[in-house]
């Protein structure tokens, strides 16, 4: 792993308390990078905190709503006071929403927008002039397969996804003279909390049942797991990947293209 070595990097990840963002955050510590977590459940964050400052690594919690813009102007501004740099962001904070147009309410729209796209708008807003400044930084998307491909029920949520997608694609763009790589991840699914808990939730008594129907429809046979995500991020945030920027990876036991 020497390759993807990431001391003395200063990594800004959102939604880091459980799921993707909690690997994440693991294995980009793993790898020597000091972690600031930035989580709307403090309790969560400092899990993740706890659990990477027992394996040895550096990792600090702060409390963040990211559709808050002067919120995250106020976390960004104290990091970088803190550190005086910050080499990665990974916008990974987001919310899902199952319903079609008929089904999705206002108040549903409303949400998806304001945490899944102003979240991401409002870090990228506050970390890219400090990258600017330094000469160069790598942002990582969190962006999902419904951003390429129609899926059933998830109107709001693939609008959501499909713009962090064309952000990515804007800043990757805008900012290659300022040596800022902008690239974004698209997952198929993957067994985080959140699907344990849909399952609970939704099928009772028939969690394994629904969990293997849901693995099925992956082409691969399974559910991804948050490592496999985590470590495409490490990849795409450390020196190896250079020559990369303005590009979507799919990660979806081949979801996209095998089920077209």
């Amino acid at each position: 792993m020497h390759t993807f070595d990431l001391t003395s990097k200063i990594a800004v990840i959102t939604g880091g308390g459980s799921g993707i963002g909690k690997s994440i955050c693991e294995v980009f510590a793993r790898q020597g990078a000091s972690v600031y977590i930035l989580e709307l459940n403090e309790q969560t964050g400092l899990e993740t905190k706890k659990a990477i400052e027992e394996s040895g690594g550096h990792a600090s919690i702060m409390a963040c709503d990211v559709s808050n813009q002067s919120q995250v102007a106020s976390v960004i501004q104290a990091i970088h006071q803190d550190t005086g740099r910050i080499d990665i962001l990974i916008n990974n904070a987001g919310v899902a929403h199952i319903g079609t147009v008929e089904t999705t309410t206002e108040e549903d729209l409303d949400r998806i927008y304001r945490i899944n796209i102003k979240g991401v708008y409002n870090c990228l807003h506050a970390v890219v002039p400090l990258m600017k400044q330094q000469g160069g930084g790598a942002i990582v998307n969190m962006a999902s397969v419904a951003a390429m491909v129609g899926i059933a029920d998830r109107f709001a949520y693939s609008m959501s996804k499909g713009a962090v997608l064309t952000m990515t694609l804007s800043v990757a763009k805008d900012y290659l003279q300022h040596n800022i790589r902008c690239n974004c991840i698209s997952p198929g699914r993957v067994h985080t909390p959140f699907v344990d808990g849909f399952l609970k939730k939704n099928y009772p008594g028939k969690e394994q049942e629904m969990f293997e129907k849901l693995s099925k429809t992956q082409p691969i046979g399974r559910m991804g797991n948050p490592e496999e995500i985590a470590l495409l991020a490490l990849y795409l945030c450390s020196d190896a990947a250079g020559f990369i920027t303005g590009t979507n990876y799919p990660i979806d036991g081949g979801f996209v293209t095998l089920n077209s």
